[in-house]
């Protein structure tokens, strides 16, 4: 046996251990008696003094005894799961026994759907969280799905893209985009391209959204050197806003030949 093949059959051999490793891992932390997972985000930034919306879809255990003809109610738990333990940390449950916390699920729980509304956030919100669903005799929390919610005193920075080359004569897109954790109370983005730019709101794959503004140009020798300021206002409780701001520098290059260097 060469000692190419030698090593490519040691590499193969380290692969699969790696494999039956994480494999292993991912099993060890979801037990075989789970009987809810939920489909969302496993990790949302939010703004304090605004709202987070949380896309959720929840799936039983086929063989377990879920009834959506049933009553069913949802319940968030925050930090640990274990209710044995800490009855407490249920924060919320819509049946309205819990409203510790400001939530609300705006989703069709028949339906599968758990999407939730976490509205007026403070810092001390920031923790794991992890669903719980109600339909007696069925009761299961999605333990193998934990959701982290991280709130912060300041919005992230928009994001500046430019689609094409930036040479002379070249039409170019730029998009300005910042991330909507509320929906309900969008950012309102604007820029030095335009006045008064329309800014539109797109959902994501993961169903979490996006607010967006676009400009087309022309590009020509006097873009060259010009920084385009991107700012997204957010509000929040209070008739108040917190903004951050984006930079970015065009540097255009000559296309043709007509160019003099100095």
């Amino acid at each position: 046996m060469s000692v190419i093949t030698v090593q490519c059959v040691k590499m193969v051999t380290a692969n699969m251990l790696l494999s039956v490793f994480f494999v292993s891992g991912a099993l060890a932390d979801c037990p075989a008696y789970s009987a809810l997972f939920i489909t969302a985000p496993k990790n949302m930034e939010a703004l304090i003094g605004s709202c987070l919306q949380i896309p959720c879809t929840f799936t039983p255990k086929p063989d377990k005894d879920f009834n959506s003809a049933r009553a069913i109610f949802g319940v968030w738990i925050k930090s640990d799961s274990d209710l044995g333990s800490y009855p407490n940390n249920v924060i919320f449950n819509s049946s309205k026994t819990v409203t510790t916390y400001p939530m609300n699920i705006t989703g069709n729980l028949s339906e599968k759907n758990c999407t939730t509304l976490f509205s007026s956030l403070i810092t001390n919100y920031t923790d794991t969280y992890f669903f719980r669903i109600m339909n007696w005799p069925f009761r299961a929390t999605a333990i193998c799905d934990p959701l982290r919610i991280t709130v912060k005193d300041s919005p992230p920075s928009p994001r500046i893209e430019i689609s094409g080359d930036l040479k002379e004569k070249e039409s170019v897109t730029i998009t300005c985009s910042a991330s909507t954790p509320c929906p309900h109370s969008p950012p309102r983005l604007t820029w030095n391209l335009q006045q008064d730019p329309h800014n539109t709101i797109e959902e994501n794959t993961n169903q979490t959204f996006t607010t967006k503004i676009q400009e087309t140009i022309t590009l020509s020798d006097k873009h060259d050197g010009v920084t385009i300021t991107c700012s997204a206002t957010y509000p929040v409780d209070g008739g108040n806003h917190k903004t951050a701001e984006e930079r970015k520098t065009l540097n255009v290059s000559c296309k043709t030949t007509h160019c003099i260097s100095f």
